[in-house]
């Protein structure tokens, strides 16, 4: 079948030819077969010094830059160049619009929060995205078309690549940053071509950890009262002729101290856990502070049992807007842990002020003090100091951690100053909008 542009150019010559045999046919009749004879070589010279002519514009035309004009010819030949600009536009909108689509994948893939590289049958870089510049510690400007097991050549990885099997995929260190954890898959499409997919799980490795030492503290908190208890509980069941009623009594005194520290540790796993899942925030209401501080020495003073110095200082009174009893649990954690770590004969200071910044509650000791290096973790689940220290004063590991999560629910700020051998100082920054009258 005949393309149009070419069956018009047939047309275009046929017609001429065909006015040139009528003209020969007629001079042969009136005139002689020479004369005939010289119009037909005239007439096939003049059609084809004009098809000559057609097809030099036509090849101008096709050089120049897509989307220019088409030359202006009458007849047939104009109708070609027409017929052949409509195709042309029609293939330019084509490809506007493919390099449009191909413009939105491009976005796409580049704002997708994990890695994507493509690779050519010889392994060659031939596309990648931001994430995956930063995953593998590629430049897309330099690293394109180069193989990419030259510029990778982590030996797990490369492995992993030359692999038939790819449904599991491949845990690894990101290049140059060892604290970056990666989780890459290898997909095949189009024959031997692959993609690689690449996603930092550095977060959900360290929640792994964190979930994995949470159930070994935990479990280690429970087991050691939980002996001690079952070894006491054994032994008075084995001899309990064999003692007397003060050693019974000091036997279940003892039990009746692990049991309690047993509950105090589930009583603040089940408030850390609701501060953590986001349970609902009580309902806030207008706190006196000067009242709480009173209430929080008292239970110092308890605690410290005569062996230390309580004092109280209130800049100005007034109120503060929140939870009554997760405030409460706030300022006596920090008032509890000065107790704890003070020894006997030592001062604790209770303060609040008020001042433009907002409300400051403090807690001031002259204990034991913390190393600087100690400070950042100090609001970790489990985390201590000198945990026989704080195992031989009661403490479960978990008051600074529900302190810091009480804070972030009432956009409040913990602040630390230590020096070990001289003290420290805990404070908690309410902002202005915090502060309010007492109801």
């Amino acid at each position: 079948m005949i393309h149009r542009p070419l069956r018009y150019i047939t047309v275009g010559i046929g017609v001429p030819v065909a006015a040139v045999l009528a003209l020969a046919l007629l001079a042969g009749h009136y005139r002689g077969s020479d004369a005939a004879l010289a119009l037909v070589v005239l007439g096939l010279l003049a059609i084809a010094i004009l098809l000559v002519r057609h097809v030099r514009m036509l090849v101008e035309w096709v050089r120049q830059p897509v989307g220019s004009m088409p030359p202006q010819v009458e007849g047939l030949w104009g109708s070609v160049f027409d017929e052949l600009e409509d195709r042309f536009r029609r293939e330019l909108e084509v490809r506007d619009k493919l390099s449009e689509e191909l413009g939105r994948f491009q976005q796409a893939a580049q704002a997708m929060p994990d890695g994507l590289l493509y690779l050519a049958e010889d392994g060659s870089i031939e596309w990648l995205n931001v994430m995956a510049e930063q995953h593998f510690g590629l430049d897309r400007r330099r690293d394109l078309r180069v193989p990419v097991t030259n510029l990778v050549r982590q030996p797990d990885f490369v492995a992993y690549l030359q692999a038939d099997r790819h449904a599991e995929p491949l845990i690894m260190h990101s290049p140059g940053r060892r604290e970056r954890a990666l989780q890459v898959q290898i997909i095949r499409f189009a024959g031997n071509r692959r993609m690689v997919l690449s996603r930092d799980i550095s977060k959900l490795q360290r929640l792994e950890n964190m979930r994995r030492d949470f159930v070994a503290n935990v479990s280690h908190e429970m087991r050691t009262p939980l002996t001690v208890v079952g070894g006491f509980l054994e032994t008075l069941i084995d001899g309990l002729d064999d003692f007397s009623r003060d050693e019974v009594l000091h036997f279940l005194s003892l039990a009746h101290e692990q049991s309690s520290r047993m509950r105090h540790l589930i009583e603040d796993l089940l408030a850390l856990s609701a501060l953590e899942t986001g349970a609902p925030a009580p309902l806030e209401e207008g706190v006196d502070v000067p009242a709480l501080m009173q209430t929080v020495r008292r239970e110092a003073e308890s605690l410290s049992a005569g062996r230390h110095t309580v004092t109280l200082v209130l800049e100005g009174g007034g109120g503060l807007r929140g939870s009554a009893r997760e405030l409460h649990s706030a300022f006596s954690n920090l008032a509890s842990n000065a107790v704890r770590y003070t020894p006997a004969g030592g001062h604790v200071e209770l303060g609040w002020r008020v001042d433009a910044e907002g409300g400051e509650y403090w807690v001031r000791d002259d204990g034991i003090g913390i190393d600087p290096e100690h400070i950042p973790r100090l609001t970790e689940r489990f985390y201590r100091v000198d945990r026989g220290r704080s195992r031989e004063t009661g403490g479960t590991g978990l008051g600074l951690a529900i302190v810091k999560h009480i804070l972030n629910r009432h956009q409040a700020v913990l602040r630390v100053d230590s020096e070990p051998g001289k003290g420290s100082r805990f404070s908690m920054r309410f902002p202005p909008a915090r502060i309010g009258d007492e109801s």
